[in-house]
């Protein structure tokens, strides 16, 4: 889909389901841009990717002509959200958003002036999202990660951000920003799933996405009940080792 499609696809908050990439690996980015995902997300953050492993990424992924391309970028930084956009990503997933203030910086960040800060140099992107600045600012998206302390008590503030196209739970950091000792510890179980309540009720009063990064296929199903409307599925690196284990075991009988 065009980016302008995605685009509104997340702000009329429909079901949008999209897969997770942390290998710099092109070739396997555009087999899975082939499946029938919405979105393939590439993770700059913790991932093993860097700008040229971006840059192939986003162009692998446009090569199957469905999926969009998204970022998560390193950091709430006009820089490297400039950077991601520059090279043709369709929209970012900033982390560690605390406040309003810090969505805001990252709409900015992520928009051309008069509304924001963001420089014009779109040397990748002008082939599928504008050139025109009113354009690219209509059809970029920004979704920011709630998955600290202070996100999760100000996130009824972050949502009502002018510009923000949706709030992302990280999940693992969420549940130990709600007191978990790691980041499947199951003693905090009733307050992880109160946090994931009042994000996904404070998108939903504000006019926004909820979205969530899940482990599988059937948890994504079970977010998307329970009122998230756009949810990641994994990551290739842990499939990866997961049905290579699966064959190995057997194959051993």
């Amino acid at each position: 889909m065009s980016a302008q499609e995605f685009a509104a696809r997340v702000r009329n908050r429909e079901r949008i389901l999209g897969y997770w990439s942390v290998i710099d690996s092109p070739v396997s980015t555009e087999w899975l841009a082939h499946v029938g995902w919405d979105y393939i997300a590439l993770d700059l953050q913790h991932g093993l990717i860097g700008y040229s492993g971006m840059l192939a990424g986003i162009t692998a992924i446009d090569a199957a002509h469905g999926p969009a391309a998204l970022v998560r970028v390193e950091a709430n930084n006009a820089t490297v959200i400039g950077r991601a956009l520059d090279a043709g990503a369709a929209g970012v997933i900033v982390p560690l958003v605390d406040t309003a203030a810090d969505a805001a910086a990252a709409v900015s960040a992520a928009t051309y002036p008069p509304a924001g800060i963001r420089s014009y140099g779109p040397m990748r992107s002008q082939l599928r999202i504008g050139p025109d600045p009113a354009a690219a600012n209509r059809d970029t998206v920004v979704l920011a990660m709630i998955e600290t302390p202070q996100g999760l008590a100000n996130v009824e503030e972050i949502c009502a951000v002018p510009g923000l196209d949706g709030v992302y739970v990280g999940p693992s950091d969420l549940r130990l920003a709600v007191g978990g000792s790691s980041p499947t510890d199951p003693s905090v179980d009733a307050e992880f799933d109160a946090a994931l309540v009042r994000v996904q009720k404070a998108a939903a009063a504000a006019g926004i996405t909820a979205g969530i990064h899940t482990a599988s296929g059937s948890i994504a199903a079970q977010r998307l009940s329970e009122g998230f409307t756009l949810a990641t599925v994994a990551s290739d690196l842990t499939h990866l080792k997961a049905v290579s284990a699966e064959h190995l075991a057997a194959a051993q009988g």
